[in-house]
Formats: C-alpha cells, structure tokens, sequence
C-alpha cells in the first residue's frame, strides 16, 4: 500500500485543451477520432523558439502538461512514464537507414526513452531527479510507486507525466493502445489524500473490457468525478484506488 495526494493536474488530447474541456469529458468520456496535425499540437509559447523547435509532438505534449505545474516552484523531481516513448522519432530513423542514409546523432540523441526527461532538466536548468519509464497496461502505478519513493527520499513533491504519441500508421497492426496522442501531469505531495493497494492475486475477470481511453486519463476522470474507490484489474495483478476524505 502506498498513499499521496494529488495537489494539481494537466492535461492534453485532441481538442481536450483545457479544464472546461476535460470535465465536460469526464462526464461524457470519447475516444478522440483522427490524427493529431502540428497545428493541433500545444503551442508552448513559454518557451524560446530554438528551444520549441528541438522538441518532438511528445515532448511539446508532457512540456504543455508539467510546466504550469511546476512553474514558480522549488525544482523537484519528475517521473516520465511512456510505454512506446519517441516510437515515431524512432521510425523515422528506420526509414533513414533503410535509405541507405546516415544517421543524424542529434536525432538519435533525441529518440531515446529519458530524453525528454533530459530535454526537460536542462531547459528548466534543474538538477532534481528524473525517471523515465516504460510499462504495460498498469504502468500509471508504477509511476506513483516510484514518486512515492521520491518522496520519502525528502522531496516535498514529484511530477508524474504520462504521455503517448499515437504511432505511424505501419505500426498499427503492433501498438493497439494508443488510439490518440495524449498526456496528463499529476503534481503529487506527501499528503494521504489517496491510498492505492497492489493485489497480485490475477484479476478473476476479463480484462479485455477496458474503456477505449487510456489508463490515465482514466485516472483523470475519477479525480474530476471525486469518484470515492476504484479497481483496476490487470492479468496478472490488480490495484485498488481509495480517496481518503479529510
């Protein structure tokens, strides 16, 4: 069992762009249909242009997401969780060499899984501690599970970011998952706001009834709804989600 509070979210999907928008949502949830143009993509206009520029349709989405939450606060870690990562930056350089092409380092330097952690620590010129991680389908958990080790190595709060960028289209017969591109940051303090509970025995039911949205947004429709408890079931374990009320 672990616990924490969730102080504050954010949150962006294809035109899901602000809090309007996303309750409007949670009491009518939908998958969102079509593909994501760069117009559509978060402006991040905080940002300087050559900075914007270097960053992917992912890493704008999660910079869109945690900045608001953490500007104008103490540096403090981030947790980046992402089971497919930079999957179109990456494709894109399987297209290269299979042109016979070379590589370009920047552009490899920049696809790798921690990357935007990276990106995100030397924009923000901070030295807090970043984890970049990749999951299945109970991957937001483990997210939490590792803020909450953040937090009681000291750190007053943590930033979960959970971020997928729909794939190319070659892929879609392998990543079946990511329906649209998506990120949600969760600001998360000391407080037991929240207890979450693993429970490795396998989930009795099926779980191929999962909503046509991803897990944390999921997640973000409970903490909208103020939903009292919850379970996520997973093949091999499951996770009960309470709300303790003050």
């Amino acid at each position: 069992m672990f616990t924490f509070s969730i102080e504050k979210w954010q949150a962006w999907a294809p035109g899901l762009h602000d809090e309007d928008n996303w309750r409007h949502w949670a009491r009518f949830p939908y998958c969102p249909a079509g593909r994501t143009s760069a117009a559509d993509l978060p402006g991040t206009s905080f940002l300087p242009p050559l900075q914007r520029r270097r960053l992917s349709p992912l890493a704008r989405m999660v910079f869109d997401c945690a900045w608001p939450l953490a500007d104008g606060l103490d540096p403090m870690p981030i947790v980046f969780a992402s089971r497919h990562g930079e999957t179109n930056r990456n494709f894109a350089q399987l297209q290269t060499l299979a042109a016979g092409e070379p590589l370009s380092p920047t552009a490899f330097g920049l696809s790798v899984h921690n990357a935007i952690v990276g990106q995100w620590s030397i924009i923000r010129k901070e030295t807090a501690e970043g984890v970049a991680l990749a999951g299945e389908a109970d991957m937001l958990e483990h997210a939490f599970i590792e803020a909450c080790a953040l937090l009681r190595a000291d750190s007053p709060r943590v930033l979960v970011v959970a971020a997928e960028e729909r794939p190319p289209a070659d892929y879609a017969h392998w990543i079946t998952d990511v329906p649209f591109s998506y990120a949600a940051a969760f600001r998360v303090g000391n407080a037991p706001q929240w207890r979450v509970e693993p429970d490795a025995t396998p989930a009795a039911a099926a779980v191929d009834d999962e909503p046509d949205w991803p897990h944390p947004l999921n997640l973000l429709r409970h903490l909208i709804n103020e939903t009292p408890a919850w379970r996520h079931d997973r093949a091999a374990r499951r996770w009960t989600w309470t709300r303790h009320r003050a």
